[in-house]
């Protein structure tokens, strides 16, 4: 009998590049589970399938969050800088 599951696409983005995946995972699967099967992390060595930053749609989720038909997952990579601390630095500038 074939494997039951569905499709989620999984998603990367550099400034230089942008990968994105379909996979099939099985029915259960969780976010972990489509990231491994994507090969991303194969590819770019500064994922680390130990610490993901990753979400679903936008929205944060956790490696272990059941996943549905359809969701895209998002891997995050860490900022350059702080939003906040660049909006400070910019009112400072300004206020010059």
């Amino acid at each position: 009998m074939a494997e039951q599951g569905f499709v989620v696409e999984v998603v990367y983005a550099r400034a230089d590049v942008q990968s994105l995946v379909s996979v099939l995972v099985p029915a259960g699967a969780v976010l972990r589970d489509a990231v491994q099967r994507s090969g991303l992390a194969e590819h770019y060595p500064e994922l680390d399938l130990d610490r993901l930053d990753a979400g679903i749609f936008g929205k944060p989720a956790a490696p272990d969050t059941p996943l549905r038909p359809g969701d895209r997952v998002e891997l995050y990579r860490p900022l350059l800088a702080n939003p906040k601390e660049m909006r400070r630095q910019r009112a400072q500038r300004q206020r010059r």
